[in-house]
């Protein structure tokens, strides 16, 4: 039995049907994409290189907050400027209240001047940390969905160890 050989020129694979395919998939994810806002987008300046970086000239004063941890690397203390404010579950919600008095009326045109300084132990736990950003840059309206802005300005001092521990 002899079997029928093709020739190898008349294998073309036809590239047009493909092409209309891609340009179609290219045109429905163009026209379907939603571009949605950063989350979590947060204006923090992280401490300078150098230990001995020269300090900016403020109107205002920096808002401190100090983080002081235990030996588990749970929160300790939480102080704001030289007021402790606790421990417990309700401490990042009266450092929250601290800040809006501090501040008096949220998106003054002062406000976008000041600025706060979160000084953390090195142990803490990060979730500490973020919580206390977010307690520092605003909250939620009664509404539940809009946000109102307290302050965008949070840096960190350099992390350092608690010598009680």
């Amino acid at each position: 039995m002899k079997f029928k050989q093709q020739d190898p020129a008349n294998l073309q694979q036809q590239t047009t049907p493909m092409i209309d395919v891609t340009f179609q998939l290219l045109t429905f994810f163009m026209m379907t994409l939603k571009i949605s806002s950063p989350e979590g987008d947060f204006n923090i300046n992280m401490p300078p290189a150098g230990a001995g970086a020269a300090a900016v000239d403020q109107l205002f004063p920096d808002i401190k907050v100090r983080l002081i941890a235990n030996a588990n690397g749970g929160l300790a203390n939480l102080r704001l400027g030289e007021r402790s404010l606790g421990n417990d579950a309700l401490c990042f919600q009266r450092l929250n209240d601290e800040i809006l008095q501090l501040i008096g009326q949220p998106g003054a045109a002062r406000v976008k001047e000041l600025e706060v300084e979160i000084d953390a132990d090195y142990n803490l736990h990060f979730e500490n940390v973020v919580k206390t950003i977010g307690a520092c840059s605003g909250r939620l309206a009664k509404d539940g969905k809009t946000v109102i802005r307290y302050l965008e300005k949070i840096k960190f001092a350099q992390p350092r160890k608690n010598p009680d521990v």
